[in-house]
């Protein structure tokens, strides 16, 4: 049974981001019980949450793991004390009620979920691709780590946490827990970046990622994948 005020930790495993203590700043703005962020060794990166740290001592927990999506929030998690853990990636951005929907959300009996999404650019193309994104996530039951999924921690230790896969670690996570329960809908969106889309010309990267994730779906190795994304 969920617990009546379930405390949240939001894990946040970053790479190449010396701007992060922005994305610091808005959490700390924010409820959460826990702040975890774990890096992977880029050197401006570990600057700038060592000086953030020090400016706002006890706000944030920095951690090192190897570099991987996977084995940091595998980190992160292993870390956090709290009944609830929130995946967040770096450049996607909660909305200010977060913390309270998660918890109302699993003070319901949700076992995990995830928030619609919203790209942060303004070609009209883009509400298309959100919409689809929203409405997939919808249909198949899986999330992905753009739409901050939040999961309780009793269920994510009883699955192993995320497979030690360089990629698709999030899909494959959902594939898994929706045997358990249907993922909870937040229809709040969170604001993740478009710049994939925009660098990588928004048709060819849908018809990118879309392939992709047919070719997991097929079986090729998330190996293989991750050499070809890269």
């Amino acid at each position: 049974m969920p617990p009546p005020r379930a405390t949240l930790a939001v894990i946040v495993p970053v790479l190449h981001e010396p701007g992060v203590a922005g994305l610091l700043a808005r959490l700390a703005a924010m409820p959460f019980d826990e702040r975890i962020v774990v890096e992977a060794g880029d050197a401006g990166t570990a600057e700038a949450l060592r000086a953030y740290a020090a400016r706002a001592p006890g706000v944030v927990r920095v951690l090192r793991a190897p570099r991987g999506r996977a084995s940091q929030m595998n980190a992160g998690a292993r870390a956090a004390a709290a009944d609830v853990l929130l995946f967040l990636h770096a450049d996607t951005v909660l909305p200010w009620d977060a913390c309270e929907r998660v918890r109302a959300a699993v003070t319901a009996g949700a076992v995990w979920g995830r928030f619609d999404v919203r790209l942060s650019g303004r070609q009209p193309l883009l509400r298309l691709v959100e919409r689809l994104m929203n409405l997939r996530s919808a249909l198949t039951a899986i999330a992905t780590g753009d739409q901050a999924m939040f999961v309780r921690r009793d269920a994510f230790l009883l699955l192993g946490g995320f497979a030690p896969i360089p990629l698709m670690e999030d899909i494959e996570l959902s594939a898994r827990l929706k045997w358990i329960a249907r993922p909870w809908r937040i229809r709040a969106p969170v604001i993740t970046s478009s710049r994939r889309w925009e660098q990588g010309g928004t048709v060819r990267t849908i018809l990118r990622m879309w392939t992709l994730r047919g070719l997991y779906a097929l079986g090729v190795s998330p190996v293989r994948l991750a050499r070809w994304y890269r």
